[in-house]
Protein backbone atom coordinates (compact mmCIF):
# COMPACT_ATOMS: atom_id res chain seq x y z
CA UNK A 1 0.00 0.00 0.00
CA UNK A 2 1.43 3.64 -0.89
CA UNK A 3 1.81 6.03 1.55
CA UNK A 4 -0.81 9.04 1.26
CA UNK A 5 2.25 11.81 1.25
CA UNK A 6 4.08 9.65 -1.37
CA UNK A 7 2.44 10.73 -4.55
CA UNK A 8 3.35 9.54 -7.79
CA UNK A 9 6.22 11.16 -9.62
CA UNK A 10 5.66 13.52 -12.43
CA UNK A 11 4.70 17.49 -12.87
CA UNK A 12 1.92 17.81 -10.81
CA UNK A 13 1.97 20.78 -8.85
CA UNK A 14 1.35 21.68 -4.58
CA UNK A 15 -1.18 23.48 -4.16
CA UNK A 16 -0.80 26.46 -1.42
CA UNK A 17 -3.63 27.80 0.35
CA UNK A 18 -4.60 30.53 2.88
CA UNK A 19 -7.63 29.32 4.91
CA UNK A 20 -11.32 30.63 4.27
CA UNK A 21 -10.98 33.36 6.48
CA UNK A 22 -7.32 33.59 6.57
CA UNK A 23 -6.27 37.11 4.77
CA UNK A 24 -2.77 37.00 5.52
CA UNK A 25 -0.06 36.40 2.70
CA UNK A 26 3.50 36.06 4.02
CA UNK A 27 2.93 32.28 5.19
CA UNK A 28 1.83 31.41 1.95
CA UNK A 29 5.12 33.24 0.29
CA UNK A 30 6.88 31.58 2.69
CA UNK A 31 5.43 27.92 1.97
CA UNK A 32 5.91 28.56 -1.90
CA UNK A 33 9.30 29.06 -1.71
CA UNK A 34 10.18 26.81 1.03
CA UNK A 35 8.06 23.87 -1.53
CA UNK A 36 10.02 25.32 -4.77
CA UNK A 37 12.93 24.55 -2.90
CA UNK A 38 12.66 21.43 -2.67
CA UNK A 39 11.82 20.74 -5.92
CA UNK A 40 8.05 21.06 -6.43
CA UNK A 41 6.15 22.98 -8.66
CA UNK A 42 3.42 25.49 -6.65
CA UNK A 43 0.11 27.13 -7.39
CA UNK A 44 -0.28 29.60 -4.86
CA UNK A 45 -3.92 30.28 -4.15
CA UNK A 46 -3.65 33.18 -1.89
CA UNK A 47 -5.35 34.12 1.19
CA UNK A 48 -9.19 33.65 1.81
CA UNK A 49 -9.71 30.64 -0.68
CA UNK A 50 -12.98 29.92 -0.80
CA UNK A 51 -13.80 26.03 -0.12
CA UNK A 52 -15.03 25.91 -4.47
CA UNK A 53 -11.49 27.72 -5.50
CA UNK A 54 -9.75 25.09 -3.94
CA UNK A 55 -11.97 22.15 -5.23
CA UNK A 56 -11.94 23.51 -8.40
CA UNK A 57 -7.97 24.38 -8.60
CA UNK A 58 -7.56 21.02 -7.08
CA UNK A 59 -9.47 19.40 -9.83
CA UNK A 60 -7.73 21.11 -12.72
CA UNK A 61 -4.59 20.50 -11.36
CA UNK A 62 -4.52 17.08 -10.02
CA UNK A 63 -1.89 18.29 -7.35
CA UNK A 64 0.46 15.90 -5.66
CA UNK A 65 -0.15 17.65 -2.35
CA UNK A 66 -2.53 20.44 -1.12
CA UNK A 67 -1.29 22.85 1.55
CA UNK A 68 -3.61 24.89 3.78
CA UNK A 69 -2.33 27.20 5.85
CA UNK A 70 -3.50 29.38 8.91
CA UNK A 71 -1.95 32.41 10.70
CA UNK A 72 -4.94 33.86 12.20
CA UNK A 73 -5.79 30.90 14.30
CA UNK A 74 -9.01 29.68 12.87
CA UNK A 75 -7.51 27.55 11.07
CA UNK A 76 -8.81 24.27 12.90
CA UNK A 77 -12.47 25.62 12.09
CA UNK A 78 -12.00 27.14 8.98
CA UNK A 79 -10.09 23.60 8.04
CA UNK A 80 -12.43 21.22 8.63
CA UNK A 81 -15.18 22.93 6.98
CA UNK A 82 -12.21 22.82 3.86
CA UNK A 83 -11.15 19.01 4.42
CA UNK A 84 -14.71 17.85 4.63
CA UNK A 85 -15.78 19.79 1.10
CA UNK A 86 -12.44 18.02 -0.38
CA UNK A 87 -12.88 14.55 0.74
CA UNK A 88 -16.55 14.81 -0.51
CA UNK A 89 -15.52 15.60 -4.15
CA UNK A 90 -15.30 12.82 -6.85
CA UNK A 91 -12.08 13.35 -8.00
CA UNK A 92 -10.26 13.78 -4.75
CA UNK A 93 -10.68 11.72 -2.04
CA UNK A 94 -7.19 10.52 -2.59
CA UNK A 95 -5.01 13.46 -3.06
CA UNK A 96 -2.69 14.23 -0.26
CA UNK A 97 -4.34 17.33 1.97
CA UNK A 98 -1.99 18.67 5.18
CA UNK A 99 -2.63 21.84 7.31
CA UNK A 100 -0.83 23.72 9.66
CA UNK A 101 0.09 26.89 11.15
CA UNK A 102 -1.69 28.62 13.81
CA UNK A 103 -5.04 26.19 14.46
CA UNK A 104 -6.54 27.33 17.57
CA UNK A 105 -7.37 31.15 18.35
CA UNK A 106 -6.57 30.05 22.31
CA UNK A 107 -3.29 28.60 21.53
CA UNK A 108 -2.06 25.71 19.97
CA UNK A 109 -4.18 22.64 19.21
CA UNK A 110 -3.92 19.95 21.44
CA UNK A 111 -3.70 16.07 20.84
CA UNK A 112 -7.51 15.62 19.97
CA UNK A 113 -7.90 18.50 17.15
CA UNK A 114 -5.17 17.77 15.59
CA UNK A 115 -6.47 13.82 15.48
CA UNK A 116 -10.02 14.82 14.66
CA UNK A 117 -8.05 17.32 11.96
CA UNK A 118 -6.60 13.64 10.70
CA UNK A 119 -10.13 11.96 10.93
CA UNK A 120 -11.73 14.93 9.01
CA UNK A 121 -9.14 13.83 6.08
CA UNK A 122 -5.70 15.64 6.53
CA UNK A 123 -2.94 13.25 6.32
CA UNK A 124 -0.68 15.25 8.23
CA UNK A 125 -1.21 18.30 10.86
CA UNK A 126 1.79 20.79 11.56
CA UNK A 127 2.01 23.21 14.35
CA UNK A 128 3.25 26.40 14.62
CA UNK A 129 6.15 25.19 16.03
CA UNK A 130 9.80 24.32 15.49
CA UNK A 131 8.83 20.55 16.02
CA UNK A 132 6.28 21.45 13.10
CA UNK A 133 7.92 23.06 10.73
CA UNK A 134 10.31 20.40 11.13
CA UNK A 135 7.95 17.86 10.63
CA UNK A 136 6.62 19.55 7.56
CA UNK A 137 10.46 19.92 6.18
CA UNK A 138 10.80 16.15 6.30
CA UNK A 139 7.04 15.34 4.50
CA UNK A 140 8.74 17.93 1.55
CA UNK A 141 11.88 15.41 1.35
CA UNK A 142 10.28 12.44 1.51
CA UNK A 143 8.36 14.06 -1.47
CA UNK A 144 9.37 12.82 -4.90
CA UNK A 145 10.79 15.92 -6.78
CA UNK A 146 10.25 17.26 -9.96
CA UNK A 147 13.30 17.34 -12.60
CA UNK A 148 14.43 20.92 -11.91
CA UNK A 149 15.89 22.07 -15.99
Amino acid sequence: MSNPLTPTPGDRPVLVAGGISDSHTWNLVYLQLLVEEHGHRVVNLGPCVPEDLLIGEALAHDPALVVVSSVNGHGYHDGMRTVTRLRETPGLGGVPVVIGGKLGIAGPCGDEEAAALRAAGYDAVFGDTADGIAAFRRMLEALPQRALV
